[in-house]
């Protein structure tokens, strides 16, 4: 009998897979706007459906998660999000982009709760941090599928075709790979779950102040950087797909390495550092002036919001004012609406002002998650009554 991988290794895996199908989609989002013939504020609208289908999941898919468990959730998700790519991609107006879209953003949803729940589990079960590093391999697959959507446009593949086949070896490639794993235990309920809406405290929103600029420019440069290099400078569908993979490339590398350093320099000089790197890299996307320049500035963008969000949910994980639980909660519903407020919004202004105002935009936030990096130093627990 062969002997099973280690967890840590099978949870590596689940991330690492669950964005290699997640972002088959974006290398192709430039060849489907034209194909729909709409202008990018119609698509940064479309685009709203994946994670408003996420965010439906994430709100009141976790019984449903729990109840069939790890593996068939993972299979499950990993298959409805391929089948939904594969249909959108055969979509002409956004309405039925956005359909499809929502439909895969369920899909999304499902491998999100499971798979850091997973983590979370196995990091416990081992004593040791895994978290950080399980997003590196989340980069790594936005990475492979980068470089592999770049390939098959610059050779003039459809979309669809492009996409059935990623759906179809995502599909194989989970079946191998997880169906002898067993999943973690749980681990003993420290106190009860949060709810399911999240009153934030004035220590919550600085921390979301924050995090506002990463996940901001993060989703510019996973949806819009093929649509930025394609348009501003005219380059092949290979070059532009790279802005997306090395994105995907740094934010992985600096995720990979990420803990020895938080751990040796303590998390405001790594946030510090990484909000230095995000500001200089949408100077460099905003203000290019050559293809070089902006795969330059796009590099830099993952390098700073590659542990933006990890640190976030740490410090608020941290805070004494309340359960730990609820305190993440709160974080993550607020944090979210950016996923869903952003695609609409650089949308609208790359249609109506360019699109490198839709990265300069960016610039402002950059500056308040400066202020806001204070919001990281560990809270101080409350004095006990004499």
């Amino acid at each position: 009998m062969r002997r099973p991988f280690p967890a840590h290794f099978s949870v590596y895996f689940s991330f690492f897979i669950y964005a290699l199908t997640l972002a088959a989609m974006f290398p192709r989002l430039g060849d489907l706007q034209r194909q729909m013939g709409i202008a990018e504020g119609m698509l940064g609208l479309a685009l709203i459906g994946a994670p408003l289908g996420a965010q439906i999941m994430l709100m009141f898919g976790g019984p449903l998660v729990e109840r069939l468990g790890y593996r068939k959730v993972m299979m499950i998700g990993v298959v409805l999000l391929g089948v939904a790519e594969v249909a959108a991609s055969t979509a002409t107006s956004a309405v039925v982009f956005f359909g499809f879209w929502a439909v895969g953003g369920l899909g999304i949803g499902m491998v999100e709760i499971v798979v850091n729940l997973e983590a979370d589990r196995v990091e416990h079960r081992l004593g040791r941090r895994i978290m950080n590093r399980s997003h590196a391999f989340w980069s790594i697959g936005f990475f492979i599928a980068g470089m592999i959507g770049a390939g098959v446009a610059q050779l003039g593949v459809s979309p669809t075709i492009h996409l059935a086949v990623m759906a179809v070896a995502t599909t194989t490639l989970t079946v191998v790979f997880l169906r002898n794993y067993q999943p973690a235990p749980a681990r003993p309920a420290a106190e009860g779950a949060a709810p399911k809406f999240v009153r934030p405290t004035r220590g919550i929103l600085l921390i979301v102040a924050f995090t506002l600029s990463a996940m901001l420019l993060e989703g510019a440069g996973f949806d819009w950087s093929v649509i930025f290099m394609r348009d501003t400078y005219h380059t092949v569908p290979f070059i532009s797909g790279m802005a997306l993979a090395l994105t995907a490339l740094t934010q992985g590398i600096t995720r990979f390495f990420a803990d020895n350093y938080v751990d040796r320099f303590g998390p405001v000089p790594v946030a510090k550092a990484s909000i230095l790197t995000l500001g200089i890299g949408v100077l460099f996307v905003t203000f290019s002036i050559n293809p070089v320049t902006a795969l330059i500035g796009f590099a830099l963008l993952g390098v700073g919001n590659g542990v933006v969000f990890p640190l976030a949910m740490s410090a608020a994980a941290q805070r004494t004012d309340r359960p730990a639980a609820t305190n993440v909660a709160a974080l993550a519903q607020l944090s979210f609406i950016t996923f869903l407020i952003a695609p609409a919004l650089l949308g609208f202004v790359a249609e109506h002002l360019g699109i490198r105002v839709s990265f300069g935009i960016g610039i402002p936030f950059v500056l308040l998650s400066w202020y806001a990096v204070r919001s990281l130093s560990p809270t101080k627990p409350k004095a006990l009554p004499a």
